[in-house]
């Protein structure tokens, strides 16, 4: 049998870092042409911006958000027409919250989304027509008059007051629907209504209503 030799390899003349270069080449230009085919590389559809005040392209029979620009405006431009609201001598304190907006309906809505955007407009517009009460900031005031008379901090620019502000007029409304489904889809009847109520005799000295029937083939998931 022919004696099978291996040539001798002199580590000491051996350059390491020639392999470690010539390696790590080898694994850039491999790794750039690895293709893994679980992997989905196809470019999805770019998020765009919708104008609010319009109908989306996923939309459905629910209070969407061209409900709420519409409904918002109108009551603003409505309560700021009423002389016994923005009409008076000394401006009225009033309350805007969603704490009596009640939502009856079958569909999903966060009921501050309703009326936060109905005070921010109502208080844009009235310029000092009608003084809206943070009743739902309460607390804070309360801590922060709490620790103003305990002398940990100043009086402010205000200086201090015996009470906390009441209120004179306070936001109420309802929110009900009327739904039907059959083999051409569903509809749904909403029903809005807003009313402001004098807070020491109940009287009602306001109201409004806005409602809208939508129908589709199928409705969608409100969250």
């Amino acid at each position: 049998m022919k004696e099978i030799s291996f040539p001798i390899i002199n580590f000491n003349n051996f350059d390491f870092s020639k392999v470690l270069f010539l390696s790590f080449m080898v694994f850039l230009l491999t790794g750039c042409t690895v293709y893994d085919s679980n992997v989905n590389n196809v470019s999805g559809r770019p998020t765009v911006y919708s104008d609010p005040s319009t109908v989306g392209r996923i939309s459905g029979v629910g209070i969407e958000s061209q409900d709420i620009t519409s409904m918002s405006d109108l009551m603003m431009r409505d309560i700021l027409a009423t002389p016994v609201l923005a009409g008076r001598t000394n401006s009225p304190r009033v309350i805007v919250d969603s704490e009596y907006f009640v939502n009856e309906s079958s569909s999903r809505i966060n009921k501050n989304i309703i009326t936060d955007r109905l005070r921010i407009q109502l208080n844009r517009a009235a310029r000092g027509r009608m003084l809206f009460i943070g009743r739902h900031y309460s607390q804070m005031v309360e801590h922060e008059r709490k620790i103003k008379r305990q002398g940990l901090v100043d009086e402010g620019s205000i200086g201090l007051t015996r009470k906390m502000a009441g209120a004179d007029f306070r936001l109420g409304g309802r929110i009900t629907s009327l739904d039907a489904r059959g083999s051409a889809g569903v509809s749904r009847f909403h029903q809005i209504i807003f009313e402001m109520i004098e807070l020491e005799t109940g009287a009602i000295v306001w109201s409004n209503m806005y409602d809208f029937k939508k129908t589709a083939q199928d409705d969608i998931i409100y969250r």
